[in-house]
């Protein structure tokens, strides 16, 4: 009796909480986003008074520039330090457009460019970094490398991880760690407007410029819908950034990058590769013949009605390397 007491007068309040939390609804609006030009201006003074008044710890570096566990550290130019080169002075920048063509100067800092591979903006990297605001307040992390999918980080990120390269090599040591080297180091300044502008994640505030520091490992060339074209040459409209609008050919609403049947004409963009098979070393097939297979792993090259465009792009043309699927 007691119980279906409580219960119902915890009913009654749930009930009234509910109503007030609506009635407050209504009268809250979220604030409009700001001007993303705007907002620019705005963040290129905040990133180039921290450049003016910065340095990092160039001098360590230059005394083993060679170096397999150099961390990039920031400071203020003061004091024991103001005789210190300023970031302005030594940094490198880039002009980029964003979805609303608002176009953004990028401070970027290499520090080490690296020898290996070099990621394309479609790529996945293997690295470690530290993100924080401009007051050096970190807010993300990672001092051991993770793999980072360059398509689904802000902009910013993107556009300057692909100005650096990878390790040559790298061993195993006892621990099971691993030293790279010749790896890619820097730091990257980036406006709101590339980065998370007014939807931030927890522990960013609205309209932050961010840091990273960063070292490059390895760079891997993604082909996200393992159709066998690489993702960065599903970019049909060229401008290293996947939209609906530019690059869905068959308008799917799946971008091509993602989009197993670019064409959609019932066969499967890889299996639109009929060039036959250099490598005789394989029966691919199974028919016990490796010199009759099909496919030489480029889907790109196959344009059976000649008219310039190929066969994974043209729905006129739907031959299968697998003759039982031909529509």
């Amino acid at each position: 009796m007691k119980l279906g007491k409580y219960l119902f007068a915890l009913m009654v309040l749930v009930l009234a909480m509910n109503s007030c939390k609506k009635d407050d609804d209504s009268d809250v609006q979220a604030a409009p986003p700001r001007d993303r030009g705007e907002q620019y201006l705005v963040d290129l003074d905040s990133i180039e008074e921290y450049l003016s008044t910065h340095f990092y710890n160039y001098e360590e570096f230059a005394t083993n520039p060679n170096s397999t566990d150099f961390e990039i550290l920031f400071d203020t130019i003061a004091g024991d330090n103001s005789d210190k080169t300023p970031l302005i002075d030594q940094v490198s920048s880039k002009m980029v457009l964003d979805a609303d063509d608002v176009e953004y100067k990028l401070y970027y800092l290499v520090v080490r460019e690296g020898l290996g591979d070099q990621p394309k903006f479609a790529d996945s990297t293997y690295l470690d970094y530290k993100g924080t605001l401009i007051n050096d307040t970190t807010f993300d992390s990672s001092p051991n490398p993770v793999w980072f999918d360059l398509v689904s980080v802000v902009q910013g990120f993107r556009e300057i991880a692909k100005e650096f390269k990878g390790s040559t090599s790298f061993v195993e040591n006892p621990d099971g760690t691993f030293t790279y080297q010749d790896y890619g180091i820097g730091a990257m300044f980036i406006p709101s407007g590339l980065a998370y502008f007014n939807e931030p994640p927890f522990g960013v505030p609205l309209y932050s410029p961010l840091v990273f520091r960063f070292n490059l490992y390895l760079a891997n060339e993604s082909d996200h819908d393992r159709d066998h074209v690489p993702s960065y040459l599903e970019d049909l409209d060229g401008n290293e950034n996947f939209s609906l609008a530019g690059d869905d050919t068959d308008e799917d609403n799946l971008a091509d990058f993602v989009d197993a049947d670019d064409d959609n004409d019932g066969t499967l963009t890889r299996d639109e590769d009929l060039e036959p098979d250099p490598d005789l070393s394989v029966d691919s097939n199974g028919d016990g013949d490796p010199t009759n297979d099909i496919g030489d792993g480029n889907p790109m090259n196959d344009d059976t009605d000649g008219d310039g465009i190929p066969n994974y792009l043209d729905p006129d043309d739907s031959e299968s390397r697998f003759p039982d699927d031909d529509n």
